[in-house]
């Protein structure tokens, strides 16, 4: 499958360090079959539904923040994130050996000092963080039972979510009370770059 073209918009997103998302980019085309980080079709679509839907996702996160990008995979969207906000620290949680070890590769070669990896499942990890993202790991209701404990008091659960998400947080409304959830939001992110912007259900706690 022919690889996406480099949208226009990506300097704007990622400014002086487009190259380290380029040389991201190039990576992920060349690994994905090999270790089944993507799909052979979404290398169509490498630019504009994973990486970049991904960097914008880094305006909801500010200087000095801690987050926990878990089921991380092929960095998404922690490795976007973290090219695009260099001054919060970022944690790719990956239970998986060999994306584990392709995640540690990536952060050695792009020189990603805001980064590191943990081979772990979630509920192995033992810290809790300022913020936890998720992209396409289970619906909100089974991710936030999942990623509770990383979730300090007061920090948030950034989920990017598809055409359900209304639905998914109807579902989680229950959870409230007994997680202590101060509240569900409905966001969607990157409209002023993105033709197809993201969405995100940022879920807060008390």
């Amino acid at each position: 499958m022919a690889l996406e073209k480099e949208p226009a918009v990506a300097k704007e997103i990622f400014s002086d360090r487009i190259d380290l998302a380029r040389a991201y980019a190039a990576a992920l085309a060349r690994d994905s079959d090999t270790l089944g980080l993507l799909g052979p079709r979404e290398l169509e679509i490498l630019w504009s539904r994973h990486i970049l839907n991904s960097a914008v996702v880094a305006q909801l996160v500010a200087e000095g923040k801690t987050v926990a990008d878990v089921g991380s995979g092929a960095g998404l969207p922690g490795i976007p994130m973290a090219i695009a906000q260099p001054n919060a620290h970022f944690t790719l949680i990956e239970p998986m050996e060999r994306r584990s070890d392709w995640l540690k590769l990536q952060v050695e070669e792009l020189g990603l000092t805001n980064v590191e990896v943990l081979r772990a499942r979630a509920e192995e990890v033992g810290h809790v963080y300022d913020i936890v993202t998720a992209r396409a790991v289970s619906n909100l209701s089974k991710l936030l039972r999942l990623t509770i404990d990383l979730i300090r008091e007061g920090g948030e659960l950034l989920a990017l979510k598809g055409s359900k998400a209304a639905d998914e947080i109807a579902e989680a409304q229950k959870l409230a009370k007994k997680m202590k959830i101060a509240g569900f939001d409905l966001l969607t992110v990157g409209a002023e770059h993105l033709a197809d912007p993201t969405t995100v259900v940022r879920t807060r706690l008390i």
